[in-house]
């Protein structure tokens, strides 16, 4: 169930809002002021920010960039403001929509769902992490070498996680295993971890080392050519 948090100081229209946003299955919090929508916004997570701008005891637009230094998450402005701009100054801190009041609650609910729905692709893409023909989907978890799986146990999948997130750059065998643990929560040596690395270079068809290069003495670097 998304999260919302409605900051809005007018109680016909929270009243509203909040029964028909919880009628399609949104969890909704309210807010009336700046204080208290910045005093929740610091305590939980929200999927979705329905902001006014004129407050009691400030903007919207406060808010909104508080939102945005914290997290890339959508923001959507509710304001009787419609000059041009007003609209121009909200959608330049990062709001993703701005709905003029009086609106239709069924329009503003499939601009709510679009932008989320926007949101999740784009956080979908983020976590696919290609290099040459090597796929890592880090929603999943899994490998995949020309769109055929490549199975790897977890620490494999961990060492090569770090290398390609690190794509281009060097990683020492330090950082490496630094950062990594066996299953059964042991510290893995450097010789151990040659023998990872050999293995992962084995299962993603890489004995030659033209996607994971060695970097002697040192560590591994992930290229692209």
């Amino acid at each position: 169930m998304k999260k919302i948090l409605l900051v809005e100081d007018n109680e016909t229209i929270i009243l509203g809002l909040k029964y028909s946003l919880e009628q399609e299955n949104f969890e909704v919090e309210v807010a009336k002021n700046v204080v208290m929508a910045k005093s929740k916004i610091k305590k939980q997570d929200f999927d979705l920010y329905l902001l006014d701008i004129a407050l009691p005891d400030g903007e919207g637009y406060e808010i909104c960039k508080e939102i945005k230094e914290k997290e890339n998450l959508p923001v959507i402005f509710l304001t009787a403001k419609d000059e041009e701009t007003d609209v121009v100054q909200g959608l330049d801190m990062g709001a993703d929509d701005y709905v003029v009041k009086p609106f239709r609650t069924r329009e503003l609910i499939s601009r709510i769902n679009s932008v989320l729905r926007r949101y999740e692709k784009n956080t979908k893409n983020e976590n696919l992490i290609k290099c040459q023909n090597i796929i890592i989907d880090n929603n999943t978890a899994k490998v995949y070498k020309d769109n055929e799986e490549v199975f790897l146990t977890s620490l494999e999948y961990k060492i090569l996680l770090l290398l390609f997130t690190n794509k281009g750059l060097l990683v020492t065998r330090e950082q490496i295993l630094d950062k990594i643990w066996d299953v059964a929560g042991n510290f893995v040596n450097d010789n151990t971890l040659t023998v990872y690395i050999k293995r992962i270079r084995e299962k993603i068809n890489d004995k030659d080392g033209k996607i994971i290069q060695t970097v002697r003495g040192i560590g591994y670097r992930v290229t692209e050519k």
